[in-house]
């Protein structure tokens, strides 16, 4: 066996590793592919055969974890498609990007109750009076999985795998062109995007803050596509994408949770006593003030227009 081959080897092992543990694409870690073509396909491949090794896992084990993981690729999945249509614009693409968006969604209800239920297992010790609340969710969360279950079993992927496999097929045939100018221009979009979004950020209505996460995340996935074609990307910055999310996630979560605890309140034969409620605004509060302190680095992860310098070439 050649050199070149056992480092392939190795390389691919590696991957496999970082893929299994962290859920990553393959191109957060090397920068393998030769051409713009050939990081797209790699990027397809990976992201399509991680969706379907922990489709597989979630069926044969169904947990909190598995289904945490199948959502995790599946919105890798999604914001790849979503990048090529956005470089290409294609019928099938948009048929694609709708159904996975479909199966995503499907998760939401079900995340947002465990993020609650994790939420309060922390502080009923000192807020006793959310028992009743935790039982709620627990029946709602018992409720979800079963119906969750029982549709990833019956999740039919025939059409979704037809439609990657002509995507696959028309990458391979457009080996000729160049992508790396779409592939930037479709970052540079989705950059002018969270940045429109970040300047109309309102603390008082949460709701701004959301859009912009909901931005941010697009924008986020396609970095961790396109930073193979850059220079010198620091590599830092992929997990400073993820913590900057998490902030606002931090507000979204929190939002839920209010809203749930009011729905459940207007409903109850018993009110909740306003210290509960008066400590998760506090914790809401919290959250919005850690984000505003955090909101201008949404202008250290790409460059402000496309004849501009990146942030990092300007720290040279």
């Amino acid at each position: 066996m050649s050199f070149c081959t056992v480092e392939h080897a190795i390389k691919q092992s590696l991957i496999l590793f970082f893929i299994c543990v962290n859920g990553y694409d393959v191109n957060c870690y090397y920068k393998m592919a030769s051409t713009p073509n050939q990081l797209l396909l790699e990027a397809l491949e990976s992201r399509w055969k991680n969706y379907h090794l922990e489709l597989k896992r979630c069926r044969a084990e169904f947990s909190n974890e598995a289904v945490h993981d199948v959502r995790v690729a599946l919105r890798r999945l999604l914001s790849l498609i979503q990048l090529l249509n956005s470089i290409a614009p294609r019928p099938r693409l948009r048929k694609l990007s709708r159904a996975l968006k479909g199966q995503l969604d499907e998760f939401d209800d079900l995340r947002d109750m465990q993020v609650m239920l994790a939420e309060i297992s922390e502080t009923i010790s000192e807020l006793p009076e959310l028992e009743k609340f935790q039982k709620h969710l627990e029946r709602i969360e018992k409720s979800l999985l079963r119906d969750l279950r029982k549709r990833i079993k019956n999740l039919d992927l025939k059409e979704v795998t037809r439609r990657v496999r002509k995507i696959r097929e028309s990458l391979k045939a457009g080996t000729e062109v160049d992508f790396a100018a779409p592939i930037l221009g479709s970052v540079d979009e989705a950059f002018l995007v969270a940045r429109q979004r970040y300047e109309r950020v309102d603390p008082v209505h949460p709701a701004t803050i959301h859009r912009l996460r909901v931005a941010f995340k697009k924008l986020r996935y396609m970095i961790e596509i396109a930073y193979p074609l850059l220079d010198d990307f620091p590599s830092e910055y992929l997990k400073q994408m993820h913590d900057y999310q998490s902030l606002m996630g931090e507000i979204q979560d929190a939002d839920v949770f209010l809203q749930t605890l009011e729905d459940y309140q207007a409903n109850a034969s018993t009110r909740m006593p306003k210290p509960v409620r008066r400590y998760y605004e506090s914790r809401h509060a919290d959250a919005v003030s850690a984000f505003l302190n955090a909101k201008d680095m949404l202008n250290e992860f790409w460059r402000l227009m496309p004849d501009q310098p990146f942030p990092w070439e300007k720290t040279k």
